[in-house]
């Protein structure tokens, strides 16, 4: 399966200037599955929540599908991307998996980092698996790698390979998501962005460092801290599924959950 991710940096509120980025990194290359940031079109640093909500947009409809709906087909692959979801009253941090066959999944992120509080309501779908050309794909959002139960729900629902759309700004979840697929036996896609964003005199500096880390923690491929690149790598999900860690021990045969907290 041809996995990857774009990293770039994404021009805060320009949703066409980043397509145009987007179809100028891509250049016709062809992928099953490609992951982009989180909040792909629209950039991060909100100055407010009526901003979010300006900038959002319906979950399969308007603009932002119609683009990666195009691209999903031309490509013949999958994308999962970030972006600013209107629901109702309410405004989410979202992910989305758009197939070449226009069929689109949805997640909203569960933990929301620092001011996001401040522009998003929590999400409630919960942490989710979709089957695509064979492989198990499951998505979770930027902040949520610091919280184990993420990466080990998705892998007990039985995902071998976790997207995982980011804006990160702390300097430790590359290092964490390498842990995360040891301890779970899966694939991550970690596709974070570059440059920064600024809101008066505050400003945030994004880490980038893309990576794609295997089932036995090694780093399959990666990027730096400023590139705008495609990373593309051929992997067999179905290596996620054996987790057996030695010749007395399975990852999931040994899990003791009658003394676990929850």
């Amino acid at each position: 399966m041809r996995t990857g991710f774009l990293q770039y940096n994404v021009v805060f509120g320009d949703k066409e200037a980043n397509q145009r980025k987007i179809l100028s990194l891509i250049d016709g290359d062809r992928f099953d599955l490609l992951v982009l940031p989180e909040l792909a079109l629209t950039g991060y640093f909100m100055s407010s929540r009526a901003k979010t909500g300006e900038l959002a947009e319906e979950f399969a409809t308007g603009k932002t599908f119609e683009f990666f709906c195009n691209v999903a087909r031309r490509q013949d692959g999958a994308i999962v991307f970030g972006f600013a979801e209107r629901a109702g009253d309410k405004v989410y941090n979202s992910a989305a998996l758009v197939c070449p066959d226009g069929t689109a999944h949805l997640y909203r992120k569960t933990h929301l980092f620092n001011l996001e509080k401040q522009w998003f309501d929590p999400g409630d779908t919960g942490f989710r698996v979709f089957e695509f050309r064979g492989a198990r794909v499951g998505i979770m959002i930027c902040f949520d790698w610091l919280f184990p139960e993420s990466a080990r729900t998705l892998m007990l629902r039985g995902a071998d390979i976790i997207c995982h759309p980011s804006n990160l700004v702390l300097p430790n979840c590359q290092d964490a998501m390498i842990t995360r697929c040891l301890e779970n036996r899966v694939f991550a896609i970690t596709c974070n962005r570059t440059g920064m964003e600024q809101q008066g005199d505050e400003t945030l500096a994004f880490t980038g460092r893309s990576q794609i880390v295997g089932p036995q923690g090694e780093v399959l491929a990666g990027s730096d801290g400023t590139s705008e690149r495609l990373v593309l790598l051929d992997l067999d999900p179905a290596v996620a599924r054996d987790k057996t860690v030695t010749a007395h021990n399975d990852l999931l045969d040994d899990r003791r959950k009658d003394s676990y907290c929850c």
